[in-house]
């Protein structure tokens, strides 16, 4: 099927932008509103987007079910390493990264690396669940 070449022109302007977006909410989720979850549906969205502009082979070649199935994983490893060393540290009394300076990106301890694992984990979710509903396969 021919692709619209505006939309494919305003793609390549407009992904970028929004997928740059979605790494500002993450990564600045612990000053501001926003966080893994927002950034993660940005993202999510954005691969949604891409999908539909360009087609499935186009998204495959970058984002192959291989490097879908590794980046969800990954994600829900850390975020599950790191939460339960979180959870532990103030049962057992571990040491824990202190907060840093109010305001600063790297002040925040766990938060900041919980924000990245939970934005990649829901934007594999989001373009999964995208594809079973437009394949009905992943």
């Amino acid at each position: 099927m021919e692709r619209d070449i505006i939309l494919k022109e305003v793609g390549k302007i407009l992904i970028p932008l929004i997928q740059l977006f979605g790494l500002y909410v993450i990564i600045n989720g612990h000053l501001s509103p926003g966080g893994g979850f927002s950034g993660g549906t940005i993202l999510g969205t954005s691969l949604i987007i891409m999908h539909l502009i360009y087609g499935k082979d186009f998204i495959m070649k970058i984002y192959s079910r291989k490097r879908l199935i590794t980046s969800l994983s990954i994600s829900l490893i850390f975020y599950t390493l790191i939460k339960g060393y979180s959870f532990l540290s103030y049962q057992l009394h571990l040491p824990h990264p202190s907060a840093g300076v109010t305001g600063r990106i790297l002040s925040a301890g766990f938060i900041l690396p919980l924000n990245i694992a939970v934005g990649f984990l829901v934007a594999s979710v989001f373009y999964i669940i995208f594809t079973i509903f437009i394949n009905s396969e992943v």
